[in-house]
């Protein structure tokens, strides 16, 4: 049993965090990779249908469960881990590095979990974990957004566990399994709670407030795990809610539009992050086999090309560190390696023929049109034109092709993230020209043909018309020196007010009470110093309780004890 439960693709990742302090600095990046790559090696050497089962009171919990859908999600996971790591191959920071693993772990914990006690588990590791990948930049900004985040996950996971616990006290049963299209109190909490790690608006701005904040290596882990595994919560617990089908196409449509707004280079990421979750839980709210298929395609090449383009963004970073399109412009020449391998990743979450991003997020929006969803087709091939304005001609234009802004120095990166991006951008690439390479494994049959003449002609018509619309507007398209408010105004704004209610005037009112007691304390205790000046008002104020005898004590002992026992008595 015990073997068994160290075997665990999620243990072994996280066991990492625990073993790395032991190692020396020099040996801790190439030892951060075998964790996650033992992880890969062992989730499959697992059968499907295989599960561990750990006695836990009257339950019995299931830490370990894989399928098709399972297996998919936790390759791709410990895939990033991989190639995160070798992008932070030169990082000698301890806790960044404990934190990924322990992130990357929580991640693949809540995708082999088959209880709802073991996700809960592994969803709140990957919680306080991530934050520190925002703490660890150590500004006054990054601490305040850091706090934020955790705070907003700690309430999705309340919400989150009040259901789980309400859902068993009405079934009985602990196993994570798909819940009924009904509107019951634990679902409805569940789903709250999932929408939240989904970035599902107005649940979302926690999304683009934290992950522009976190450090240059950070950003790639965040952009991977968490939104993706809530997005794997789905598939398993929600397939066929029809709300998620409009949610998803707000979210598609949302992001773009917010892309707009915002001038830092990994804020817009981060918005092209909400948008493309949007496809996916749109394709769960579909809840056909097609759909499913599309979403688990699409989240396992979202993670490829999102980590790639915040490797991309996170180089500028380091490299200059600017981050703002206004602050940027005209050092291509200077990056050409960062620009191509960036640029892979733009073409792929684009949907560009030959790129992941167009065997995956096609096969969504296919699926729409084959559940005769028109309506939902049409937003969501809008929202890619969208995408690829923003992600593919916006930001690598003002980044690095436009005029510059001011003055820049370009400095060198490591080659360690030029590899990384290199591995990123082939995997985007052999999955998108060998589709089948990743079909194969996606939880239902897959007979769809993405490289049709009609498809192909429909995705080149979108992506040349909207290059010729960026190339007419880009004066208007360059970025705003400006903060882009969003739902975060309705909690940021009333902070100080609820603070002031929830925080100041509660402990104004504990405080008065500490000091009262306090007092009442000392104010007894200077009486009891001596008590028979106030027990007999006729002795001698000389006489001092030290000095009493000792039947004296033993009296007194007595009748403060009959006291104490009659007060009890008489209140209780």
């Amino acid at each position: 049993m015990i073997v068994d439960l160290l075997l665990m693709p999620a243990v072994i990742v996280i066991l990492g965090a625990f073993v790395l302090p032991l190692i020396p600095e020099k040996l801790r990046s190439p030892a951060f990779l075998l964790f996650p790559l033992a992880a890969l090696g062992v989730l499959w050497q697992l059968p499907d249908g295989y599960s561990l089962t750990v006695p836990f009171g009257s339950y019995e919990l299931t830490p370990v469960f894989v399928d098709s859908l399972s297996r998919i999600f936790g390759t791709i996971f410990a895939m990033i881990a991989v190639i995160g790591g070798i992008y932070a191959f030169h990082l000698k920071d301890l806790g960044q590095q404990t934190s990924a693993l322990v992130y990357g772990g929580g991640a693949l914990g809540v995708t082999f979990a088959g209880d709802w006690f073991s996700l809960f588990i592994f969803w709140e590791l990957m919680a306080v974990s991530s934050t520190y990948l925002i703490w660890a930049r150590r500004t006054q900004e990054t601490n305040e957004a850091g706090l934020r985040y955790l705070l907003v996950h700690i309430f999705g996971g309340g919400l989150l566990f009040s259901g789980i616990l309400w859902h068993i006290s009405q079934t009985g049963s602990i196993t994570v399994e798909s819940l009924p299209d009904a509107y019951t109190f634990s679902s409805v909490l569940i789903l709250l709670g999932v929408a939240i790690n989904s970035a599902i608006p107005p649940l979302h701005a926690w999304l683009a407030d934290a992950y522009p904040k976190a450090t240059v290596t950070g950003a790639v882990f965040m952009s991977a795990f968490t939104t993706k595994s809530a997005v794997y919560v789905l598939v398993r617990v929600f397939p066929g809610w029809d709300i998620l089908i409009w949610f998803g196409v707000a979210m598609a449509l949302y992001g773009v539009v917010y892309a707009v707004l915002a001038n830092d280079i990994r804020q817009i990421l981060a918005y092209h992050i909400i948008s493309q979750v949007g496809y996916m839980v749109a394709g769960v709210g579909i809840g056909t086999e097609m759909a499913l298929n599309g979403t688990t395609a699409h989240a396992f090449s979202h993670i490829l090309y999102k980590s790639l383009l915040f490797m991309g963004a996170g180089a500028v970073l380091y490299s200059t560190g600017k981050s703002k399109l206004t602050e940027l412009g005209g050092f291509a020449s200077k990056m050409k390696a960062v620009v191509f391998l960036y640029m892979i990743g733009a073409f792929s979450i684009s949907g560009f023929p030959l790129f992941n991003g167009f065997i995956s997020k096609s096969m969504v929006v296919s699926s729409a049109g084959e559940a005769h969803l028109e309506v939902v087709m049409l937003l969501l091939i809008l929202a890619s034109v969208g995408t690829f304005l923003h992600t593919g001609l916006k930001l690598p234009y003002f980044t690095w092709f436009g005029e510059s802004k001011s003055d820049i120095t370009v400095g060198p990166i490591p080659f360690n993230m030029l590899v990384a991006m290199g591995i990123g951008a082939f995997f985007c690439t052999l999955f998108g020209v060998y589709p089948a390479l990743l079909y194969q494994y996606l939880p239902y049959p897959v007979e769809y043909k993405p490289y049709t003449i009609y498809h192909l002609v429909e995705m080149i018509q979108i992506l040349v018309f909207t290059y010729i619309g960026f190339w007419i507007l880009r004066k208007k398209l360059e970025g705003d020196p400006k903060i882009a408010l969003d739902t975060d105004w309705f909690y940021r704004k009333p902070a100080p007010t609820v603070r002031k209610l929830f925080v100041n005037v509660p402990n104004a009112v504990y405080g008065w009470f500490e000091d009262t007691v306090l007092g009442i304390a000392r104010f007894l205790s200077e009486q009891f110093k001596n008590p028979m000046t106030w027990l007999n008002p006729f002795t001698s104020k000389e006489n001092r309780a030290a000095g009493y005898s000792p039947a004296m004590e033993v009296v007194m002992s007595f009748v403060l004890l009959g006291f104490l026992i009659f007060a009890a008595v008489y209140f209780l």
